[in-house]
């Protein structure tokens, strides 16, 4: 670490931030990194990191997962969203499903399981300042057209920069995100930020493509080539030399379509339809699904080969419900739209319609969102503010529904009561257990809501100790 250290000092002494409630594993950390020549800080809960972060003199961060006040991968897209954000290094003694996918996902440098040896813990820190410094020589501002992405959630900021970066490069790209959350528009705003702008943007809707036809409108035909082909024909590929190929919902695309495509990819060349002579076109690809296609190589749909030529950038879109900070914007944004559209005077925004809208899962994103804001520009032209009732009353009603069953509890001062089912031939000794986990969860689950996770209160109220009291909430994984 000594060489990487020499290089490092040529400029500001690189500052590490260490959030982990576990005490002993911060003064670890943090003993090791000074060793190191580096500076340290620590944090023991989410919130005070993330206002330490704020400062932005941060290089790299250990976050672990479990913290006293929330999960530390929650945090990752907001930390990421903030300029030249620190690289971020998570530590959990949980190896959770999926931890590490979600992790990796959302812009974390790596991911490492307690107990990790200072080898282990110093090599990964020692690559992510390498990395960092690398980025640092190379950082220009990145300019980007939004071309009507709208939203400044941390999870969209992400996707927004990674757009920018893709637009910089011809790589491949392929977009993942449910339905209706603005696939087509992101793969746009790539085209339309690139080197190719002024050239053709090609869109494939692969999920309508007829089985019969399909290798003639990707690739084209010649005359005669078929029944009904009275004239050659140039195909979408062709069409789009110089441009931007979209292939939208790639994973329906047709198994030998996808290695015909994959030669496509590799040499530039392909032969339309009864041609004998092969046919160049030099175009930069975009994909976008809402499939997983990792699981389509699986069950045999989809190839593998062609997979690894589809991702050099990946993209993976959030749904709205995963971007309420945009929901205001976005709804402010649709209102103005409709109303010049219906030549109405603008609107007004109620609190109640965006808190209503604010607890709708909205499954059809975008689209449904779209199509409920002007459900309630047109239903009432001449009411100078929405309110929630101006909504489609399926999404109040099911606002309502899901509000309903999230009380536990309706009348605070005598709840009902509340049974523990017990396997049949269960000893006192197992049955006193569940008992006393249940009663501890309960207990500490109301505390920390009732007197809005003061630590110092908490302690004073249940006579715990600070240590106690944070080992019992993570035992529990009670969280903020």
């Amino acid at each position: 670490m000594k060489n990487n250290q020499l290089r490092f000092n040529k400029g500001k002494t690189p500052w590490v931030l260490i959030i982990d409630d576990d005490e002993g594993m911060s003064y670890t950390l943090a003993r090791m990194v000074e060793e190191a020549g580096f500076k340290s800080d620590t944090a023991f809960r989410l919130k005070d990191g993330l206002t330490k972060i704020k400062s932005n003199k941060y290089d790299v961060i250990f976050l672990d997962v479990r913290l006293p006040d929330g999960n530390g991968i929650d945090i990752i897209p907001k930390v990421k969203s903030i300029p030249f954000a620190p690289e971020i290094i998570i530590i959990t003694a949980y190896g959770e499903k999926g931890g590490a996918d979600l992790a990796l996902k959302s812009g974390a440098w790596d991911y490492l399981q307690k107990p990790a040896d200072l080898q282990t813990l110093e090599l990964s820190l020692t690559r992510a300042l390498e990395y960092r410094s690398q980025k640092q020589i190379l950082k220009t501002p990145l300019e980007i057209d939004r071309k009507g992405i709208i939203g400044d959630s941390p999870r969209l900021l992400m996707c927004i920069s990674l757009m920018g970066h893709a637009a910089k490069s011809d790589a491949n790209v392929i977009i993942y995100g449910e339905t209706g959350t603005g696939k087509e528009l992101f793969a746009r705003a790539i085209h339309f930020n690139s080197s190719r702008e002024a050239k053709p943007f090609i869109v494939v809707d692969c999920a309508s493509l007829p089985d019969s036809l399909a290798e003639s409108i990707l690739f084209g035909h010649t005359k005669g080539s078929f029944t009904g082909a009275d004239k050659s024909h140039e195909g979408l590929v062709k069409q789009a030399d110089q441009g931007t190929l979209f292939l939208d919902e790639v994973g329906e695309l047709p198994i030998e379509l996808q290695k015909k495509l994959l030669r496509v990819l590799q040499e530039r060349k392909f032969r339309p339809v009864g041609s004998k002579k092969e046919s160049k076109s030099d175009f930069r690809l975009v994909s976008a699904t809402h499939r997983d296609l990792d699981e389509l190589v699986s069950d045999g749909s989809f190839r593998q080969d062609l997979l690894f030529r589809l991702r050099t950038f990946v993209i993976e879109l959030p749904p709205i419900r995963e971007r309420q900070k945009d929901i205001e914007e976005l709804a402010g944004h649709y209102v103005e739209k409709f109303c010049q559209q219906y030549n109405l005077r603008n609107k007004k925004i109620s609190a109640d319609f965006i808190e209503t809208m604010t607890k709708y899962s909205w499954p059809g994103n975008i689209r449904e969102f779209v199509s409920s804001i002007e459900t309630a520009v047109a239903v009432d032209p001449f009411s100078q503010t929405l309110f929630a009732k101006h909504l489609p009353d399926y999404i109040r009603v099911k606002t309502m529904a899901s509000m309903e069953s999230g009380r536990e509890y309706p009348n605070a001062e005598h709840p009902p009561n509340r049974t523990i089912k017990i396997e049949p031939l269960t000893s006192l000794k197992d049955y006193r257990k569940k008992v006393i986990f249940e009663a501890e969860s309960n207990y500490l689950n109301e505390l920390m809501t009732n007197i809005n996770w003061d630590i110092k209160k908490a302690c004073d109220i249940s006579g715990l100790k600070k240590a106690r009291l944070y080992q019992l909430l993570k035992n529990y994984n009670i969280n903020k």
